[in-house]
């Protein structure tokens, strides 16, 4: 991992997942995030083309109007492993994205223009203090690594079976509660809202997700849960868009090291035979 990720996911640690407030409530009253079944889950997994497409449509028309996805390129959505857009569908998305490429133009002076397929996707603010003073104070986390960002503790001897099992989806499964978490007729502190989930309960994003509000062409379920379930696949891409191929290396290094290890094996037996003999 580079510099800047490690920064980056320090910063979403130590920021608000999701732009949240802690309140004076006691963390202990975080409810643990049940396992939810994911594709890109087990050494064998890989993404849903279909699902990260979906994602990225909620994330566009609902939560880029306050995160940012800035560590990702508009020509990542057509690389291999990632949502399966060609390049063509790449380069329009970014011609048509609603926020522009903030640059210093050629006189000098501060210009926005239409996004490039070599941009980064820009977020809805130009900087920090913009998106502070628009969000009372506090800016909402970019979300690229968010699903590598949070997580939360599952114990002994739990962490035990997760490690046998492969068990690393920790993360997806925060967020997608956490976006099916809010509940009504709980105290929270004035601009928050309650959410199960979030350590504190009391988080300053309200519930942005609502049956029906983003349209899918594929037939698809058009229910909020649906909808966290695709954005969190695809945010789990953007914090790890090589996970395919990490897996398929990772799993051919060990079939390498399965034969490597028999070949040694049976070498050894074949080369000290008549020692092992005479002893």
């Amino acid at each position: 991992m580079t510099r800047f990720s490690l920064r980056m996911a320090a910063a979403g640690l130590a920021g608000l997942a999701l732009a949240a407030t802690l309140s004076p409530a006691s963390a202990a009253e975080q409810v643990e995030p049940p396992r939810f079944n994911w594709s890109f889950a087990g050494i064998f997994g890989t993404f849903d083309r279909a699902q990260l497409q979906r994602g990225f449509q909620v994330y566009k028309e609902v939560c880029s109007a306050c995160h940012g996805i800035e560590q990702i390129s508009f020509r990542n959505l057509a690389q291999p492993g990632g949502p399966g857009f060609s390049a063509a569908q790449a380069a329009q998305i970014a011609a048509d994205w609603v926020h522009k490429v903030r640059e210093i133009g050629d006189d000098g002076q501060p210009a926005e223009r239409t996004p490039r397929l070599a941009d980064r996707i820009p977020g809805p603010f130009p900087n920090k203090k913009a998106a502070e003073t628009a969000n009372g104070g506090k800016a909402p986390p970019d979300l690229s690594l968010m699903p590598k960002a949070r997580t939360y503790e599952r114990g002994f001897p739990r962490f035990l079976f997760d490690i046998v099992t492969l068990y690393q989806e920790q993360g997806a499964d925060y967020v997608k509660a956490f976006l099916r978490g809010y509940e009504d007729g709980h105290d929270t502190p004035p601009g928050t809202h309650y959410n199960k989930y979030y350590p504190g309960n009391a988080v300053a994003m309200p519930n942005v997700l609502q049956d029906g509000q983003v349209t899918y062409s594929d037939g698809s379920p058009q229910t909020a849960v649906q909808y966290a379930a695709d954005v969190t696949a695809f945010l789990m891409w953007t914090a790890e868009p090589h996970l395919e191929q990490r897996k398929r290396i990772g799993f051919q290094v060990l079939l390498f090291l399965l034969v490597l290890g028999g070949l040694t094996y049976f070498t050894k037996k074949k080369v000290w035979k008549d020692v092992e003999g005479h002893a």
